[in-house]
Protein backbone atom coordinates (compact mmCIF):
# COMPACT_ATOMS: atom_id res chain seq x y z
CA UNK A 1 0.00 0.00 0.00
CA UNK A 2 1.10 3.47 -0.58
CA UNK A 3 1.62 5.64 2.29
CA UNK A 4 0.20 9.22 2.36
CA UNK A 5 2.05 11.90 1.29
CA UNK A 6 2.35 13.11 4.63
CA UNK A 7 0.94 12.06 7.66
CA UNK A 8 0.58 13.94 11.18
CA UNK A 9 0.04 11.21 14.15
CA UNK A 10 -1.30 12.49 17.66
CA UNK A 11 0.69 16.05 17.24
CA UNK A 12 1.10 17.46 20.70
CA UNK A 13 2.63 21.20 20.94
CA UNK A 14 2.73 23.67 24.10
CA UNK A 15 4.21 26.74 24.43
CA UNK A 16 5.00 27.67 27.72
CA UNK A 17 1.75 27.16 29.69
CA UNK A 18 -0.42 27.58 26.58
CA UNK A 19 -1.78 24.18 25.27
CA UNK A 20 -2.14 25.12 21.59
CA UNK A 21 -2.25 21.45 20.19
CA UNK A 22 -3.61 18.77 22.57
CA UNK A 23 -3.87 16.26 19.68
CA UNK A 24 -3.85 15.94 15.81
CA UNK A 25 -3.68 14.08 12.85
CA UNK A 26 -4.32 13.91 9.65
CA UNK A 27 -3.37 12.94 6.32
CA UNK A 28 -2.80 14.17 2.53
CA UNK A 29 -2.35 11.80 -0.38
CA UNK A 30 -0.46 12.30 -3.32
CA UNK A 31 -1.85 14.72 -5.55
CA UNK A 32 -4.97 15.59 -2.96
CA UNK A 33 -5.70 18.94 -2.08
CA UNK A 34 -6.64 19.28 1.96
CA UNK A 35 -7.73 22.63 3.77
CA UNK A 36 -7.24 22.81 7.39
CA UNK A 37 -10.27 25.51 9.01
CA UNK A 38 -10.60 26.53 12.90
CA UNK A 39 -11.43 29.48 15.28
CA UNK A 40 -8.28 31.72 15.42
CA UNK A 41 -5.99 31.03 17.85
CA UNK A 42 -6.72 27.28 17.48
CA UNK A 43 -2.92 26.60 15.84
CA UNK A 44 -3.68 26.51 12.21
CA UNK A 45 -0.08 27.92 11.59
CA UNK A 46 1.18 26.32 14.51
CA UNK A 47 0.85 23.28 11.87
CA UNK A 48 3.29 24.32 9.18
CA UNK A 49 5.67 25.84 12.19
CA UNK A 50 6.18 21.74 12.92
CA UNK A 51 6.03 21.22 9.39
CA UNK A 52 9.11 23.64 8.37
CA UNK A 53 11.16 22.76 11.39
CA UNK A 54 10.37 26.56 12.79
CA UNK A 55 9.38 24.23 16.14
CA UNK A 56 9.15 20.85 17.00
CA UNK A 57 6.23 19.22 18.36
CA UNK A 58 6.53 17.93 22.20
CA UNK A 59 4.83 14.40 21.12
CA UNK A 60 3.44 12.76 18.12
CA UNK A 61 4.50 11.83 14.68
CA UNK A 62 5.05 13.52 11.34
CA UNK A 63 5.98 11.10 7.78
CA UNK A 64 6.40 11.88 4.71
CA UNK A 65 5.96 9.07 2.02
CA UNK A 66 6.16 6.78 5.22
CA UNK A 67 9.47 7.99 6.62
CA UNK A 68 10.04 10.73 9.68
CA UNK A 69 10.16 14.27 9.07
CA UNK A 70 13.20 15.93 10.45
CA UNK A 71 13.91 19.36 10.63
CA UNK A 72 16.72 19.14 8.14
CA UNK A 73 14.49 18.41 5.48
CA UNK A 74 13.58 20.75 2.75
CA UNK A 75 10.32 19.23 0.97
CA UNK A 76 7.74 21.78 1.55
CA UNK A 77 7.77 24.73 -1.03
CA UNK A 78 5.74 27.43 1.50
CA UNK A 79 4.16 30.43 0.43
CA UNK A 80 3.24 32.60 3.49
CA UNK A 81 0.32 34.87 3.96
CA UNK A 82 0.89 37.87 1.92
CA UNK A 83 3.34 37.67 -1.53
CA UNK A 84 6.58 38.79 0.45
CA UNK A 85 8.02 39.84 -2.80
CA UNK A 86 10.92 41.59 -2.89
CA UNK A 87 10.71 45.27 -3.87
CA UNK A 88 13.81 45.43 -5.14
CA UNK A 89 14.09 42.44 -7.04
CA UNK A 90 12.03 42.46 -10.57
CA UNK A 91 9.54 39.78 -10.68
CA UNK A 92 11.75 37.62 -12.57
CA UNK A 93 13.80 37.51 -10.11
CA UNK A 94 11.11 36.75 -7.56
CA UNK A 95 10.35 34.46 -8.83
CA UNK A 96 13.95 32.36 -9.41
CA UNK A 97 14.26 33.09 -5.34
CA UNK A 98 13.60 30.02 -4.19
CA UNK A 99 16.12 28.11 -6.81
CA UNK A 100 18.46 30.13 -6.32
CA UNK A 101 18.70 29.41 -2.65
CA UNK A 102 18.38 25.73 -3.78
CA UNK A 103 22.14 26.59 -5.41
CA UNK A 104 20.75 27.05 -9.05
CA UNK A 105 22.36 29.82 -10.79
CA UNK A 106 20.48 33.20 -11.77
CA UNK A 107 21.06 32.38 -15.17
CA UNK A 108 19.62 28.92 -15.05
CA UNK A 109 16.84 29.90 -12.64
CA UNK A 110 15.00 32.19 -14.79
CA UNK A 111 15.82 29.91 -17.72
CA UNK A 112 13.60 26.96 -15.56
CA UNK A 113 11.12 29.83 -14.71
CA UNK A 114 10.46 32.24 -17.93
CA UNK A 115 8.87 29.48 -19.74
CA UNK A 116 6.04 29.97 -16.89
CA UNK A 117 4.89 33.34 -17.23
CA UNK A 118 2.18 33.07 -19.87
CA UNK A 119 0.40 30.33 -17.85
CA UNK A 120 0.45 31.93 -14.64
CA UNK A 121 -0.98 35.42 -16.24
CA UNK A 122 2.19 37.42 -16.13
CA UNK A 123 4.00 36.92 -19.74
CA UNK A 124 5.25 40.58 -20.30
CA UNK A 125 5.84 41.56 -16.35
CA UNK A 126 9.05 39.55 -16.13
CA UNK A 127 10.57 42.91 -15.65
CA UNK A 128 8.51 44.99 -13.54
CA UNK A 129 8.56 45.70 -9.66
CA UNK A 130 6.44 44.23 -7.09
CA UNK A 131 4.86 47.66 -6.67
CA UNK A 132 3.93 47.88 -9.95
CA UNK A 133 1.35 44.56 -9.87
CA UNK A 134 -2.18 44.31 -8.74
CA UNK A 135 -2.36 42.56 -5.70
CA UNK A 136 -3.70 39.36 -7.67
CA UNK A 137 -0.61 39.75 -9.60
CA UNK A 138 1.95 39.70 -7.00
CA UNK A 139 0.11 37.11 -5.47
CA UNK A 140 0.45 34.35 -8.63
CA UNK A 141 4.08 35.95 -8.79
CA UNK A 142 4.19 34.11 -5.31
CA UNK A 143 3.03 31.29 -5.82
CA UNK A 144 4.96 30.59 -8.92
CA UNK A 145 7.72 31.34 -7.61
CA UNK A 146 6.59 28.33 -4.93
CA UNK A 147 5.85 25.41 -7.12
CA UNK A 148 8.97 26.14 -9.37
CA UNK A 149 10.87 24.82 -6.77
CA UNK A 150 9.28 21.38 -7.19
CA UNK A 151 9.34 20.68 -3.89
CA UNK A 152 6.88 17.15 -3.28
CA UNK A 153 4.42 19.11 -1.36
CA UNK A 154 2.85 23.01 -1.58
CA UNK A 155 2.48 24.19 2.02
CA UNK A 156 -0.38 27.28 1.75
CA UNK A 157 -1.03 29.53 4.60
CA UNK A 158 -4.17 31.59 3.63
CA UNK A 159 -2.45 32.68 0.51
CA UNK A 160 -5.34 34.96 -0.41
CA UNK A 161 -6.39 36.59 2.86
CA UNK A 162 -4.71 39.78 2.29
CA UNK A 163 -6.98 40.56 -0.80
CA UNK A 164 -10.26 42.22 -1.43
CA UNK A 165 -13.38 40.11 -2.12
CA UNK A 166 -13.20 40.33 -5.54
CA UNK A 167 -9.57 39.40 -6.30
CA UNK A 168 -9.91 36.53 -3.89
CA UNK A 169 -12.36 35.13 -5.36
CA UNK A 170 -10.93 35.66 -8.79
CA UNK A 171 -7.21 33.92 -7.15
CA UNK A 172 -9.73 31.16 -6.44
CA UNK A 173 -11.16 30.06 -9.31
CA UNK A 174 -7.85 30.78 -10.88
CA UNK A 175 -5.90 28.32 -8.38
CA UNK A 176 -8.76 26.07 -9.24
CA UNK A 177 -8.15 25.59 -12.38
CA UNK A 178 -3.89 25.79 -11.83
CA UNK A 179 -4.31 22.62 -9.52
CA UNK A 180 -7.01 20.52 -11.88
CA UNK A 181 -3.67 21.23 -14.44
CA UNK A 182 -1.48 20.34 -12.20
CA UNK A 183 -2.79 18.39 -9.44
CA UNK A 184 -0.21 19.33 -7.09
CA UNK A 185 -0.14 17.65 -3.34
CA UNK A 186 -1.29 20.79 -1.19
CA UNK A 187 -1.37 21.26 2.02
CA UNK A 188 -4.11 24.47 2.71
CA UNK A 189 -4.88 26.55 6.15
CA UNK A 190 -7.60 28.99 5.45
CA UNK A 191 -10.12 30.99 7.51
CA UNK A 192 -12.58 31.01 4.68
CA UNK A 193 -14.69 28.16 4.24
CA UNK A 194 -15.73 28.62 0.80
CA UNK A 195 -12.54 28.85 -0.36
CA UNK A 196 -12.08 25.25 1.01
CA UNK A 197 -14.84 23.73 -0.20
CA UNK A 198 -14.35 24.94 -3.74
CA UNK A 199 -10.42 23.71 -3.87
CA UNK A 200 -10.34 20.85 -1.32
CA UNK A 201 -11.12 16.69 -1.62
CA UNK A 202 -11.09 17.00 2.09
CA UNK A 203 -11.18 19.08 4.43
CA UNK A 204 -10.18 19.24 8.42
CA UNK A 205 -12.12 21.29 11.18
CA UNK A 206 -10.29 22.29 14.42
CA UNK A 207 -11.80 22.64 17.85
CA UNK A 208 -10.86 25.91 19.99
CA UNK A 209 -7.20 25.30 21.65
CA UNK A 210 -5.80 23.25 22.59
CA UNK A 211 -6.93 21.82 19.21
CA UNK A 212 -7.76 18.70 18.16
CA UNK A 213 -9.44 17.45 15.23
CA UNK A 214 -13.50 18.59 15.34
CA UNK A 215 -14.40 16.44 12.27
CA UNK A 216 -13.18 15.87 8.76
CA UNK A 217 -14.98 16.70 5.47
CA UNK A 218 -14.90 15.17 1.95
CA UNK A 219 -15.72 16.69 -0.57
CA UNK A 220 -17.41 14.38 -3.41
CA UNK A 221 -17.49 16.60 -5.91
CA UNK A 222 -15.25 17.30 -9.29
CA UNK A 223 -12.72 19.45 -10.35
CA UNK A 224 -13.50 22.54 -10.90
CA UNK A 225 -16.21 22.93 -9.65
CA UNK A 226 -17.13 27.18 -10.34
CA UNK A 227 -20.58 27.03 -11.77
CA UNK A 228 -21.66 23.33 -11.19
CA UNK A 229 -22.83 21.65 -8.12
CA UNK A 230 -23.09 24.75 -6.37
CA UNK A 231 -26.02 22.89 -4.18
CA UNK A 232 -24.07 20.51 -3.19
CA UNK A 233 -21.50 23.00 -2.16
CA UNK A 234 -23.70 25.00 -0.11
CA UNK A 235 -24.63 22.13 1.68
CA UNK A 236 -20.91 21.36 2.39
CA UNK A 237 -20.50 24.66 3.57
CA UNK A 238 -23.35 24.98 5.86
CA UNK A 239 -22.26 21.83 7.61
CA UNK A 240 -18.83 22.87 8.15
CA UNK A 241 -20.26 26.60 9.64
CA UNK A 242 -22.24 24.43 12.33
CA UNK A 243 -19.34 22.31 13.48
CA UNK A 244 -17.48 25.51 13.42
CA UNK A 245 -19.89 27.57 15.51
CA UNK A 246 -21.28 24.21 17.94
CA UNK A 247 -18.16 21.98 17.77
CA UNK A 248 -20.01 19.50 20.54
CA UNK A 249 -22.79 18.67 18.42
Amino acid sequence: MTPARLELKNLKKNFGSTHVLADISLSVQPGEFVSILGPSGAGKSTILQLLTGTTAPDAGQMLLDGKALTPSQHRFAFMPQGDALMPWRRIIDNTTLGLEVQGLSRQTARAKVKPLFAEFGLAGFEDHYPAQLSGGMRQRAALLRTVVQQRPMLLLDEPFGALDALTRAQMQRWLATMWTRHRWTVLLITHDVREAVLLSDRIYVLSARPARVAHEFEVPLDHPRQGAGATALAAIEAQILQTLLNPED
